[in-house]
């Protein structure tokens, strides 16, 4: 198995997510036999899945990459219970400065605060490492935006049986 990872800052820009996956389905179809994109829609309205139908190839279930990782349900019911939330990964967390300070522009543009995240009430850290630093990251990153903090530890699981099911598949 063989992992090729896409720049994080795609998801800043969903629309720019299918043309780099075709790119790298290009690239890699004819090395191997069976491809899996560990990628949700993202943002992407549609558009990778149908990039996706072209080659044949398969991506993780779900909207965006919190129903994969906390589960569509839990990620519904938090919605639901608060419909203005941000949410953070142990991936985004660590790497909030560029990510949402400078690739959103809040670094130069502090006035943008209002127009990106005026309308959110809450930050929930759906964390997957059990990390007292990366939490107190998560706070900080919810004080800075001025949200409400929420924690889920949701782990691996989720993932692990997503992944561990396309190994059965490719095996039989």
């Amino acid at each position: 198995m063989q992992v090729q990872c896409l720049p994080a800052e795609l998801h800043n820009r969903p629309g720019k997510i299918p043309g780099a996956v075709r790119t790298e389905l290009e690239k890699r179809q004819v090395e191997f036999a069976h491809i899996f994109v560990a990628y949700a829609d993202c943002g992407t309205g549609g558009a990778l899945d149908k990039t996706l139908a072209e080659f044949g190839v398969e991506r993780l279930p779900g909207a965006h990459c919190y129903d994969f990782y906390a589960g569509a349900s839990e990620i519904a019911a938090l919605s639901a219970d608060e419909p203005g939330t941000f949410y953070l990964t142990d991936f985004l967390t660590r790497h909030f400065e560029r990510l949402v300070k400078k690739g959103l522009g809040l670094d130069q543009h502090p006035e943008l605060m209002t127009t990106y995240f005026g309308n959110y009430k809450r930050l929930v850290y759906l964390s997957q490492s059990e990390s007292q630093e990366l939490e107190a990251a998560a706070r900080r990153h919810a004080d800075y935006l001025g949200l409400d903090y929420v924690h889920r530890h949701t782990g691996l699981a989720q993932v692990d049986r997503e992944l561990g099911e396309q190994v059965i598949q490719w095996l039989n």
